[in-house]
């Protein structure tokens, strides 16, 4: 009897950043009005609101990339800070349930975790309010450099200030081992100093994936448009470069040509929460499974679409089955032209 073919070892990534515990408030009838030219929720003082519904669910970004890349099939791991409060240990429990590896995550004590009230609007649309929590706690000494180098691919979200230990870390293992890729989506801090900081611009030179929407784009390049962000990225050694926007759909670089990949149209939008999470994870999985950027651009798009159909960051991510139906099935047209 010949022996059975050998199963494709699964890649391993390492998801590097927050775990959020998200309670979901849905309003009703809220109003809104136009405040410096953008969108915002109105809320009259004094009164009392009635809310449609209430759901608690888990995100934040390195929590939702490793919970998505093990849905999509990678052998997922979280590097990041949970505590061992009731909303730790749910987090804890939901990354159990979804075949996350957390030996690289950090328990602490006495505190509490990272939450988001998220208010929903019947558009989609929503406004979080943050409390960072344990998060404030990601630095040098939870970060395990040896786990990195185990690694096939490493996923970087949002740090909170005083993490930039992290920072040099990463680009000493990147640097030392070029087998080892990188998605990086810089968080808020990371982007208001700018991709000329030294350390920003160590790391975009290791990216191989570097993901930013339109607005955080801008202000990270000091460009005044999408494609000079692009541009200013892929110079600066970023392998890929993507920003997304929306319904407008992704602006993406290789350094050589200009790729836009359109949303998908006739979607559901019930919450936005998670969409960009969503498109990093679908196009990070495309490159661990050796794809192409536009078929990477098309993943992202297809993950993001199902994530903005349900309420929370992860209900709607993909498995690696759906992925690949969803990638054959779905007509998505990518544009290419030489910049």
């Amino acid at each position: 009897m010949s022996d059975a073919p050998a199963q494709p070892k699964r890649k391993r990534t390492l998801s590097i950043g927050g775990a959020t515990y998200d309670l979901f408030v849905q309003l009703q009838h809220l109003d809104s009005a136009t405040v410096d030219g953008r969108r915002c929720f109105v809320f009259p003082l004094g009164e009392k609101m009635l809310v449609q519904s209430i759901q608690e669910t888990c995100g934040g970004g390195a929590s939702n990339s490793s919970v998505g890349l093990a849905r999509l099939g990678c052998q997922a791991a979280f590097c990041g800070i949970l505590t061992d409060e009731k909303w730790g240990q749910a987090l804890l429990q939901n990354f159990q349930k979804e075949g996350v590896d957390t030996r690289s995550a950090t328990i602490v004590e006495d505190e509490v975790s990272s939450f988001s009230i998220i208010l929903s609007a019947s558009c989609g649309e929503r406004t979080i309010l943050y409390e960072p929590g344990a998060n404030r706690h990601l630095h040098d000494a939870t970060f395990s450099r040896e786990t990195a180098k185990q690694t096939d691919w490493v996923y970087l979200s949002s740090l909170q200030e005083g993490s930039g230990i992290i920072r040099d870390d990463i680009v000493e293992v990147l640097t030392n081992d070029d087998t080892i890729n990188f998605t990086w989506n810089p968080g808020g801090h990371q982007i208001a100093m700018g991709m000329q900081e030294e350390q920003n611009a160590q790391l975009v030179a290791q990216t191989d994936l570097l993901l930013l929407n339109e607005q955080e784009a801008l202000q990270f390049t000091g460009k005044p448009t999408g494609e000079s962000a692009l541009h200013a990225l892929t110079n600066a050694g970023a392998k890929y470069a993507c920003i997304t926007n929306g319904a407008k759909g992704v602006l993406a670089s290789d350094g050589i040509h200009l790729w836009h990949c359109p949303a998908l149209q006739d979607i559901d939008v019930i919450d936005t929460t998670g969409a960009g999470d969503a498109f990093g994870t679908g196009a990070t999985w495309a490159f661990v499974e050796g794809r192409d950027l536009q078929t990477a651009l098309r993943a992202g798009t297809i993950n993001a679409a199902s994530v903005v159909g349900k309420i929370g960051a992860q209900a709607g991510l993909l498995t690696d089955t759906e992925m690949r139906q969803r990638l054959e099935a779905t007509s998505l047209e990518v544009a290419m032209q030489a910049i």
